[in-house]
């Protein structure tokens, strides 16, 4: 197991050492469980109460920091501890798994698909026709890619993945366990005859550089054209997009959030936990939406909404006093 002074971490870094320690730093941790090599992290004022009891002889803090390190500890002051952590974080990761064959012999591959140099293709997956596979993909096992895909440069996809024919993955992407790419979208209408008929969802899915998608989540095909996601764009796990919307770059959905049919989100929209969004709705760039909120209506650019249904937050923090002074004054 690697292990770094505190020096060759800041040489990483670029901050500053505040205070001095002999430990060399073996792993990093949170603040409360740190053991006496281990490095942690202050990214708020509010944790800096427990930097006393913790046992890590090195923390990486914010410029702002208003507490001393103590004895043989010290502080790396930078201008954001989150971001650093980043980098620290992938100091200390492991390796990968090893494919001990670039290409498992017992992956079904079709004689059309192209390899680009690098490619590494798990036991027991699945690449069918006219499938292009960019440079240095990695593909782990189990991993099902139908006719027609193409996958960007540098990208990983996970075991259990399911990318369906015609869809379009950028590079630098990483598909995480069990997601699926290009499922049908959830398309039916009432037929007096034959009670619920299902439209054909003929389009597919575009996603754009950078993407990261959570372990199973789903991104549905479009009914016409192609449900699209845009550079940078972070899915959480367990996330549903449905068929023909439209990401703008760099958005974020968290754990258990929805999209239905046909939203629209713009650039760097922010969406929390087990939120959802009515379809054909536009939800401005930069807007933020609350965990948990229901979103019935189209949310200007730069607005944070909050509540079921969302209203602006600071509405929403008004309604929920008012319901609790009800409360407690009708309990009186």
């Amino acid at each position: 197991m690697s292990s770094y002074s505190i020096q060759e971490i800041n040489d990483v870094l670029h901050g500053e050492i505040v205070g001095a320690t002999s430990c060399q730093i073996t792993a990093p941790e949170q603040l409360e469980v740190a053991s006496a090599t281990e490095i942690s992290f202050i990214g708020s004022k509010k944790y800096e109460k427990f930097w006393e009891n913790s046992k890590a002889c090195v923390a990486v803090v914010n410029q702002d920091i208003s507490i001393e390190p103590g004895e043989n500890r010290a502080f790396i002051k930078v201008k954001n501890a989150d971001l650093a952590m980043s980098q620290i974080l992938e100091l200390f990761a492991p390796p990968p798994p090893v494919f001990s064959v670039d290409i498992h012999p017992s992956s079904v591959i079709d004689d059309s698909v192209s390899i680009g140099n690098g490619v590494r293709i798990g036991a027991g997956s699945y690449i069918g026709p006219n499938v292009t596979l960019g440079e240095n993909v990695t593909i782990y096992p189990n991993v099902t890619i139908l006719d027609e895909c193409t996958i960007g440069k540098n990208t990983t996809i996970w075991s259990g993945t399911v990318i369906r024919e015609r869809c379009h993955i950028g590079a630098y992407c990483i598909l995480h366990p069990n997601c699926t790419i290009g499922a049908d979208g959830f398309g039916f209408r009432p037929c007096p005859e034959k009670g619920l008929v299902k439209i054909p969802q003929i389009g597919n899915v575009i996603i754009g550089n950078g993407v990261e998608i959570g372990a199973n989540s789903c991104v549905d095909r479009g009914k016409f054209s192609s449900t699209i996601l845009g550079d940078g764009c972070k899915i959480d796990n367990l996330v549903q997009i449905g068929h023909n919307s439209k990401l703008g770059r760099f958005c974020i959905m968290a754990g258990n959030s929805g999209l239905a049919g046909s939203v629209t989100l713009g650039n760097g929209v922010m969406i929390g936990g087990s939120a959802s969004i009515k379809d054909h709705l536009t939800i401005g760039d930069g807007a933020i939406v609350g965990a948990g909120s229901g979103v019935a209506a189209d949310v200007e650019a730069g607005k944070v909404v909050l509540g079921y249904p969302a209203v602006d937050a600071r509405d929403a923090l008004k309604q929920w006093a008012i319901l609790k002074r009800l409360v407690r004054d009708s309990n009186k």
